[in-house]
């Protein structure tokens, strides 16, 4: 293609466009290649400048969060990686919390628990961003993302603008049908009065939980897989004996079986290869296939 779609991008985005960009620096697992381009729009008119860009030079156009449920070959990733991380404004009026898709989730749940908000507080703590709450449906603790969630303002990937409202989508478990048509720009999430010492107590508790439960002193992209119906994804691996088992710098964490650790620099294919092994271990004994929850990006070795 003729177009340089690298220079063109460089002069409209100016500082927030990077070449090669270490994406170690932007995921959870603190592991992984370079992003060819990486850039960070900040509005609706961003956004439709670097769709035009990606769909004139013909070239994949990917949305990361706060990539805490990504893991990143090795080789890179091609193509552009637009992060919304500079998208981050979060207000709490009346019984509404409007969110950015750059803006942390636990700021969210925060914000909403001090306003005396009832519905996202069994959230708090986890790691990602409103973007990919939305995206993924996240969830702790019997609370989800869509739970309170009343809608979001997306961008198409044409460039069109649209307002998604909950009822009218079809959402489960981890998942939201036909999600991934659309780049989410911000959601609104309407909360019910509660008693604010209430509120605060159970996200504290909640935050204690995951401190005492969860490997926070590793680098990690929380829950490797899906919850199996019925049971738990954790409880099948550590009765698979797998608690502790390692290739190369990844581990499957001994305080939560259902992590796996980056505790030695991990490289992005020791992670891969651990997900593989205890798939492959967990299906021998108990016949359940793992679902990945965790999505791999670009190449690997």
């Amino acid at each position: 293609m003729c177009l340089d779609y690298k220079t063109e991008l460089k002069n409209f985005f100016a500082d927030r466009c990077l070449f090669d960009e270490p994406m170690d620096k932007h995921t959870t697992y603190r592991t992984g290649g370079r992003a060819e381009v990486f850039v960070l729009p900040k509005t609706r008119e961003d956004w439709s400048f670097v769709l035009k860009m990606a769909k004139t030079a013909q070239v994949p156009l990917r949305v990361l969060g706060f990539g805490s449920n990504i893991l990143v070959g090795s080789r890179g990733i091609g193509g552009i990686v637009c992060s919304t991380e500079e998208m981050n404004n979060v207000i709490c009026e009346g019984d509404t919390v409007r969110a950015e898709a750059g803006a942390p989730l636990d700021k969210a749940c925060e914000l909403s628990a001090d306003a005396g908000l009832a519905g996202m507080e069994k959230l708090s703590g986890i790691p990602g961003s409103i973007g990919g709450a939305v995206y993924m449906n996240a969830g702790a603790f019997g609370q989800e993302t869509f739970d309170c969630l009343d809608y979001f303002d997306v961008i198409d990937r044409e460039g069109r603008p649209a307002t998604l409202l909950k009822q009218d989508l079809n959402y489960s478990y981890r998942h939201v049908e036909g999600i991934e048509k659309f780049i989410i720009l911000s959601a609104a999430f309407t909360l019910q009065k509660g008693d604010f010492k209430t509120l605060v107590q159970t996200r504290n508790t909640v935050l204690h939980k995951r401190r005492e439960k969860q490997p926070l002193e590793y680098p990690s992209a929380g829950s490797v897989f899906k919850r199996p119906e019925g049971d738990y994804a954790s409880r099948l691996i550590d009765d698979t004996g797998l608690r502790g088992l390692t290739v190369g710098g990844a581990k499957v964490s001994e305080k939560h079986a259902g992590f796996i650790v980056n505790f030695n620099h991990a490289t992005p294919e020791d992670i891969k290869n651990l997900m593989a092994q205890v798939r492959q271990k967990v299906k021998e004994k108990h016949g359940v296939e793992l679902e990945l929850e965790q999505i791999l990006w670009g190449e690997f070795n």
